[in-house]
């Protein structure tokens, strides 16, 4: 027997020439959102060939999208400069300049965080420089590069599907722009991020069947989990129902982008806050045992989550539960306070059917992972030292 769970939980990821055929700008006022947020970091990894077969200018770019910026890296060839400049006109420059010495130089996005979004959609001119070796003689190359022309497109996604996350509400009298979305003053509004009783973390709660080389649905295709994600945490507490109380446990996961869909995977901007990627994700837990069967059929009235408060320094405010979130209000500290999700129940629902109508025809089988997740880890706070000039 076979309990097919599947749950969008996002990330930020952007990859050039990746072809997101629409700009979703997120007002969180919204209910009728379709995708989901949850983290912020990922990537992207791509290849650009140049005439002859050979490298140009022995380039391999990894993108990495946190919070407004864009982080770019030259891996290769001694690469002294690069641009890449958006042929597309939704707003914002979407151009990226750098300048280093080669070996992991970064850059920010210029033209705003919108541009994060819109800059890299379709066509995108790729023109780098570089003082050339022996093995690469290129000094400069310029090329139009999109998800077509390059060799590979692989999303890489080192934080995803979060095990349960925090409520987010604002007990500030000023508005609070947050991955999060919008935070009204004075706790008017709270917004959350999970698929509930559908989420994968939540119905396989210790891992047992999820680990390295787990097949998943990602973004509309076949994609598997590489790792533990970031942030992992095994030591938040638990309720009598044996869920994590809070953001656990995380899943860092890849996948072939080219043969994503937009439907699951697609990019959005966060007013005031910046850019980020609704993810599509689906994970096929195997029921081994009783104690599994009792997993999967957790409830939303027994997952319950902290409500914290995004204007005072995450203060813990109070505890709900997804049944209550669901009905579009819960109640804190004596205040009603209207719940809108990120994530979107429909779409989970949707892959898994999808996931379910594959393993049925046999086109996407189970697999036993090669390396379980740890059973012991916890997330360290930065240690802020003062270091002298």
């Amino acid at each position: 027997h076979v309990v097919v769970n599947g749950a969008d939980t996002g990330l930020v990821v952007l990859a050039v020439g990746h072809e997101l055929d629409e700009l979703v700008h997120i007002d969180s006022g919204n209910d009728s959102l379709t995708h989901v947020s949850a983290g912020v970091d990922d990537a992207v990894t791509e290849g650009v060939e140049d005439e002859g077969g050979a490298s140009g200018a022995g380039l391999e770019v990894v993108l990495q999208v946190s919070s407004c910026d864009l982080s770019l890296e030259i891996i290769g060839d001694r690469v002294q400069d690069v641009q890449l400049t958006s042929q597309q006109s939704h707003g914002g420059s979407g151009v990226v300049g750098l300048q280093g010495d080669g070996d992991g130089v970064q850059v920010s996005l210029l033209g705003g965080c919108e541009a994060g979004v819109t800059g890299l959609n379709g066509d995108v001119v790729l023109e780098a420089w570089g003082k050339g070796t022996d093995c690469y003689p290129r000094r400069h190359v310029r090329t139009i590069i999109n998800r077509d022309t390059l060799n590979e497109a692989i999303l890489y996604n080192p934080r995803n599907c979060y095990q349960n996350y925090n409520v987010a509400t604002n007990g500030t009298d000023k508005i609070k722009h947050t991955y999060m979305g919008t935070l009204l003053p004075h706790m008017h509004n709270c917004s959350y991020s999970s698929a509930g009783e559908l989420s994968p973390l939540l119905n396989d709660p210790e891992c047992r069947t999820i680990g390295l080389g787990t097949r998943i649905f990602l973004g509309g295709t076949v994609g598997y989990v590489t790792w533990n994600g970031t942030q992992f945490n095994t030591t938040k507490p638990t309720n009598e129902h044996g869920v994590p109380i809070g953001n656990a446990r995380t899943l860092a996961v890849a996948g072939n982008l080219k043969e994503m869909d937009t439907e699951y995977i697609r990019g959005a901007y966060f007013e005031k806050y910046g850019t980020t990627m609704y993810v599509g994700i689906g994970i096929p837990i195997p029921v081994l045992d009783e104690d599994m069967a009792r997993r999967v059929s957790i409830r939303n009235e027994q997952i319950e989550t902290n409500v914290v408060d995004y204007g005072n320094g995450c203060a813990h405010v109070g505890r709900t539960n997804y049944a209550a979130l669901r009905t579009g209000e819960i109640e804190v500290a004596g205040k009603r306070i209207k719940a809108t999700p990120l994530s979107s129940l429909d779409k989970a629902r949707k892959i898994a059917g999808v996931l379910k109508e594959w393993i049925e025809k046999g086109e996407f089988t189970l697999t036993e992972p090669v390396r379980p997740m740890p059973s012991v880890s916890e997330v360290k706070p930065l240690n802020m030292v003062q270091v002298e000039d």
